[in-house]
């Protein structure tokens, strides 16, 4: 069931160095302001905070109150107020409208603004605007990284994917080549760096700048190799159903930060209860990769052996007993609390899950990778809108289909934007033009076959002379290959006999057998190869930005000592569970130990919401 690592799987760095650090100099910034002070805190930013400093850890220096910033008049009669926020206009101009008010009765304070993970010029001009630069103080915390677990850490920044790939705001890369940069001091020299994407090679080139112009110091690495993947290289992956347990805990109850509340249908009481999901919670450890078909019986053959353990009690002395008690009992309590806890979230997955027909919405997702039965499967698509079965499902569907397809024939996209726009409303027309503009949701020139069209972009993406490519021609480079790249690289695994999910024979298991993210396969054939030789067509169907450079550590990649092995994947515009839990597995089959660093864990839901008309 649970899968073992191999004996000789290299050991992962120490990543709690990051959080005392992040600490240490939060601290360290707050000192700056001496005295009672209150402390506003950006709503994202709490549950970051938490992991690195909680409440008390402010109290023993000097804060007083907690207050969320809410963009309204503060009730604070503090002397000293901070502000911990984001570099978003938006928030800045709050805090001048605080500061302007308090100047009109006269009243005295000092204020302070922490920015994180940088300050942006745009933040310090409209300070400038409004005519409070020299009424506050200013500071920047480096919070660029958070391990949420022993191999995954994030920047918490979900609003990288939105920025970059849909507002084309490029701020956020310096912070990504920081991060980078961060875990390079700390943990490298990295022996060797790949990469694929446009926003992944200048957070590269950020990075080697910052490398540059700082110090090198010579240490021993604890990273051997670094992988950098853009989101838009491969869209398939997360709007796929996930079915690996975390990746349904995390569409089902949203795992905020590395942490899930479980509301009362769960914990089987009228409380919720919030639970941190890592490797130190034994029970979740072992299912957290699991197919969910295989969920219900780890978890009953977990409950005999807990009973197992607590029927040893009987028949012992004193002695016996009171050894128990002191060593084994509190184990045994706290493991049958999280035991109940998963129980309860895999029974209300399943509610969940079986009232929406999820097999049959699954055997239509398999049918859209594989190609097959086109005309059942938009059926159903038309019928999940018409029955208002869930907006943002409808969506996720209707992309799926248009990404699969290389596009959709003018007539299916006019009807099925039209029937998706009287089921969910005509101020959805501006969520159709950032699908479109992302390449997820698009129509089929007219009068070209998609062959034509394929070796007309293919010419264009390879004429170096050609300058740059018109929008609409990146555009369709981007989202017009996946079947071509799934026959190149067998992402759709093409067998006779049935999957066995208990036995996994490749990552194609985290999607019922059905398909291999691309992402993650790219990374494994790219480490395979040492590099991108022979994976030309491919990067040429994935519109380029390609990369590999021999890091300034001269050691050879080939070389299999541990570090070589230790290989950090950084995704950037979101990760989902199903390619973590997927890499784990690439790892322990090949002897491999990935991090993945992600600017935020992402999923169906929450990378659709950013494209909504709402968001922009």
């Amino acid at each position: 069931m649970a899968h073992s690592a191999r004996r000789d799987s290299p050991e992962l760095p120490d990543f709690s160095i990051l959080k005392r650090l992040a600490r240490d100099q939060l601290i360290y910034l707050l000192e700056q302001l001496p005295g009672k002070k209150d402390l506003f805190i950006e709503a994202d930013l709490m549950s970051p905070l938490d992991r690195i400093a909680n409440v008390s850890t402010l109290k023993q220096h000097e804060v007083d109150k907690l207050y969320k910033v809410e963009h309204k008049p503060v009730i604070s009669t503090s002397d000293q107020l901070c502000f911990l926020i984001r570099p978003r206009i938006q928030t800045v101009k709050w805090i001048c409208d605080v500061v302007n008010t308090d100047k009109v009765p006269g009243k005295s304070r000092r204020y302070k603004i922490i920015f994180t993970p940088q300050k942006f010029y745009a933040c310090e001009a409209v300070l400038e605007e409004q005519g409070i630069f020299g009424d506050v103080s200013i500071d920047e915390w480096p919070f660029y990284l958070l391990p949420l677990d022993d191999d995954i850490i994030s920047l918490e920044l979900p609003e990288f994917f939105q920025d970059n790939f849909l507002a084309g705001d490029q701020r956020w890369v310096r912070t990504a080549g920081s991060a980078l940069h961060l875990l390079y001091s700390l943990y490298g020299p990295f022996s060797k760096v790949y990469g694929i994407g446009r926003c992944s090679k200048m957070a590269y080139e950020s990075w080697r700048e910052q490398v540059e112009e700082g110090e090198q110091k010579a240490r021993q690495a604890e990273i051997g190799n670094v992988f950098l993947i853009d989101r838009d290289v491969d869209f398939v992956t997360p709007l796929c159903s996930q079915v690996v347990y975390e990746g349904l805990v995390d569409d089902i109850f949203r795992i905020k930060c590395g942490c899930v509340e479980f509301g009362p249908d769960v914990t089987a009481s009228d409380k919720s209860v919030k639970v941190m999901l890592n490797s130190h919670d034994k029970v979740f450890s072992e299912i957290r990769n699991e197919h969910f078909s295989n969920v219900f019986g780890f978890l009953s053959q977990k409950a005999r052996n807990l009973q197992t353990a607590y029927d040893k009690r009987r028949g012992m002395d004193i002695k016996q007993m009171k050894t128990f008690v002191s060593e084994e009992l509190k184990g045994l309590k706290q493991e049958h609390r999280l035991l109940s806890l998963h129980i309860g979230a895999s029974e209300s997955i399943m509610k969940k899950k079986t009232k929406q027909d999820f097999q049959e919405l699954l055997k239509t997702e398999h049918l859209l990778l594989e190609g097959f039965e086109i005309r059942e499967c938009i059926s159903y698509i038309e019928e999940h809108i018409n029955r208002q079965v869930s907006m943002i499902e409808s969506l996720r569907l209707l992309c799926l289909l248009s990404i699969t397809e290389n596009g959709l024939l003018p007539k299916d996209y006019r009807s099925l934007k039209a029937q998706y726009l009287q089921s969910y409303g005509v101020d959805h027309l501006l969520t159709f033009s950032n699908l479109r503009q992302l390449g997820l949701l698009v129509e089929q020139q007219p009068g070209e076959t998609l062959t034509v069209m394929e070796s007309k972009v293919g010419k264009l993406v390879n004429d170096k002379t050609a300058g740059k490519l018109t929008d609409a021609f990146s555009s369709l480079a981007k989202k017009s290959n996946f079947r071509a790249l799934s026959r190149k690289l067998n992402l759709v695994p093409k067998t006779d006999e049935e999957y066995d999910l208990r036995v996994p024979r490749d990552m194609a298991y985290i999607f019922s057998g059905a398909y291999i993210p691309l992402s993650c396969k790219l990374i494994e054939q790219v480490l395979e190869r040492d590099g991108w030789t022979g994976l030309e067509e491919v990067t040429r169907l994935l519109n380029g930005h390609e990369f590999a450079v021999t890091g300034s550590s001269g050691v050879d990649s080939r070389g299999k000592n541990d570090t070589q092995r230790i290989i950090l994947v950084m995704f950037l515009g979101g990760c989902t569970y199903s390619e973590i839990s997927a890499l784990r597995f690439l790892g322990r089959e090949k002897g491999y130990k990935f991090i993945v660093v992600t600017t935020a864990i992402t999923n169906s839901s929450r990378l659709l919401e950013a494209l909504l008309d709402n968001h922009v």
